[in-house]
């Protein structure tokens, strides 16, 4: 089979700049958000384990009369998470404590939440801002 002269086959290099232009404008819009949403899936895995700490520490106090019987350390051992440090604090003479999840690593340092005896939560830290929110902010600047 013979070609003809003229006839070209396969991409020229402005088809092939046009190509790669739009793959990186398209990266450029689908990492940030990718990037977000792994982010709120690790603060919702913190304020999780924030709520199941919180569970069990009433089961504690049901059973003992109070959060911890030593120190300002809570009875049970804080939980464990390679991207949060946990930190449980008992005041009042074991009657009340506070319990907070401050991101640590990666993608949610500057990240801070609280929950306390009560069930009051808390966001101390959003997205390395310092804020007041009476509840756990997850996704923007609002509850």
């Amino acid at each position: 089979m013979k070609l003809s002269r003229g006839h070209s086959h396969g991409f020229t290099l402005i088809e092939l700049m046009i190509t790669v232009a739009i793959v990186g404008i398209l990266a450029a819009v689908a990492l940030p958000a990718y990037n977000d949403y792994i982010r709120r899936g690790y603060i919702t895995e913190a304020v999780s384990t924030l709520g199941t700490h919180r569970v069990r520490m009433e089961q504690y106090y049901q059973d003992n009369r109070n959060y911890g019987s030593t120190g300002t350390t809570c009875g049970l051992a804080v939980p464990t998470n390679p991207r949060y440090t946990y930190a449980c604090t008992m005041v009042a003479g074991g009657q009340s404590y506070s319990l907070t999840a401050t991101g640590s690593t990666g993608t949610v340092v500057g990240y801070d939440y609280a929950v306390n005896q009560t069930g009051a939560q808390s966001t101390t830290q959003y997205n390395g801002a310092t804020v007041t929110k009476s509840c756990w902010v997850i996704r923007g600047s609002e509850c």
